[in-house]
C-alpha cells in the first residue's frame, strides 16, 4: 500500500500515477477528499498518522499547513510524518522547496548548505534536518524532493494567483518584485514523478533531490507566453510596490506572509536540477505545456 498525505496539486498527481500502475493507494486529507480510484481517509495529519499507515511501503508527504501557520504547525506535521514512517517501516518521501537555502548568488543545487534567511525557511530546514537525523540514526528511511514555484493544474503561487487569471481575462496583473529577473518554474507533474522515482530507488534515500525544471523565465516572459497561449491581448503586468503588499497584509494573512519572501522575486531565483535529471532520466516539462494546463483549468472554472 502507498500512502499519500495531501490531495493538492502534487498529491493528487502522485495518487493518480500510483493508481495507474496498479498500486493500492490511500489518500489522507483533513476533508477526506482525493482523486478517483483511491481509498480516502479524513484525518488531520499533524495530530498523528500511525493508525493509517500500517502495511504501507511508502509515505508521500504532499500536504502543508496554511502559509500563515507554518511556524506553529509544520514542526508538528513533520514529527507526525517521521513517527508514521518509524512505526510502519515505510520510506518517507517529502515534498520540499528552496526556502531553506536562503538568498544565494547563482543557481541552487542540492550541495548548498541550508542557510535560511526567513522564518519559513528556518521551519522547512528544521523539519528536513529532523527527518534526516532520524534516517541517519537508522530509525526511518527518507528523502526530500525540492522544486521551485509551481506551474500546472492546481498550482498555487504568486503568479498563478495574481497574474495568470488577469492575463487570461485580458486585464492587467500585478506582482511584487522585479518582473524581469530569471526565475525557475517547476511543473507539478514532474514533482510527482520524481517523488515516486525516489521512493522506488533505495540508493536515492538519505538526501535531497531537485525536481527536473526547465530553463528559467522572468515573470514578464511567463505572462507573455500565457497571453499568447490563451489567445488574449498583449500582456499587461506591473510590479506591485512593496508598500501595497504590506498594506494588503493587514487584512490578508497570505499577503502578510509573502513580505519576508520578497527576496525570491527581487533577484534571480534559479534551480539547478542536473542531478535528478541525470539520475532518473526525467525530462522537465516545458513551461508552455504547464501553462496550457493551467489555462484550460482556469477556463473550466469560469
Amino acid at each position: 500500500m502507498q500512502v499519500v498525505v495531501g490531495a493538492g496539486a502534487v498529491g493528487s498527481v502522485v495518487a493518480r500515477l500510483l493508481v495507474a500502475r496498479g498500486e493500492q493507494v490511500r489518500v489522507i486529507t483533513r476533508s477526506g477528499s482525493g482523486p478517483d480510484g483511491v481509498e480516502r481517509v479524513a484525518a488531520d495529519a499533524k495530530n498523528g498518522l500511525t493508525d493509517y499507515v500500517t502495511g504501507a511501503t511508502a509515505i508521500y508527504s504532499c500536504a502543508g499547513p496554511a502559509y500563515n501557520k507554518w511556524a506553529t504547525e509544520w514542526p508538528r506535521l513533520g514529527a507526525a510524518l517521521v513517527a508514521a514512517a518509524e512505526a510502519s517501516g515505510a520510506v518517507l518521501v517529502s515534498t520540499g522547496n528552496l526556502y531553506g537555502y536562503g538568498a544565494v548568488d547563482g543557481p541552487m543545487s542540492e550541495d548548498l548548505p541550508l542557510l535560511p534567511n526567513t522564518v519559513k525557511g528556518q521551519v522547512r530546514a528544521k523539519v528536513w534536518a529532523a527527518a534526516l537525523a532520524a534516517h541517519q540514526a537508522g530509525r526511518i528511511r527518507t528523502a526530500e524532493v525540492r522544486g521551485s514555484d509551481y506551474l500546472g493544474a492546481g498550482a498555487v503561487s504568486p503568479f498563478s494567483v495574481t497574474v495568470l487569471p488577469k492575463v487570461i481575462a485580458g486585464n492587467r496583473g500585478m506582482m511584487p518584485g522585479d518582473l524581469d529577473v530569471p526565475h525557475s518554474w517547476t511543473y507539478v507533474g514532474d514533482v510527482a514523478r520524481l517523488l515516486i522515482a525516489v521512493a522506488d530507488d533505495e540508493s536515492a534515500w538519505g538526501r535531497a533531490w531537485h525536481v527536473p525544471t526547465p530553463e528559467p523565465l522572468s515573470v514578464r516572459d511567463l505572462a507573455t507566453r500565457a497571453a499568447e497561449l490563451a489567445g488574449a491581448p498583449p500582456v499587461k503586468v506591473a510590479s506591485m510596490p512593496t508598500l501595497v503588499l504590506r498594506l494588503a497584509g493587514l487584512v490578508d494573512p497570505a499577503a502578510r506572509e509573502m513580505v519576508e519572501m520578497l527576496y525570491q522575486w527581487q533577484r534571480p531565483f534559479v534551480i539547478d536540477s542536473t542531478a535528478a535529471t541525470v539520475a532518473f532520466g526525467i525530462k522537465p516539462t516545458p513551461a508552455a505545456d504547464a501553462l496550457r494546463e493551467m489555462i484550460g483549468k482556469g477556463r473550466d472554472e469560469l
